[in-house]
């Protein structure tokens, strides 16, 4: 794979299994995606998770706005 490969930047994307309180990686990479913006999150930044849903989020509006959709049933 060349830097001229379409899907080059997807190498950088990693995959985690977020636990309670810590996360381990399965695929390294230097970021994951926020599952309600789509932003890149490096991992070195990464605060914010959902262990049940198993999703990341960009900061604590993302993770209250995920949580309150899914607490409250519509």
């Amino acid at each position: 794979m060349n830097a001229h490969d379409r899907d080059f930047a997807s190498q950088d994307l990693a995959v985690l299994h977020y636990g309670d309180g810590e996360f381990a990686v399965l695929k390294p990479g230097r970021f994951v995606l926020c599952a309600v913006t789509g932003q890149k999150i490096p991992l070195e930044a990464l605060r914010y998770w959902s262990a049940p849903l198993q999703e990341a989020y960009a900061g604590p509006a993302e993770a209250l706005k995920r949580w309150q959709e899914t607490s409250n049933p519509a």
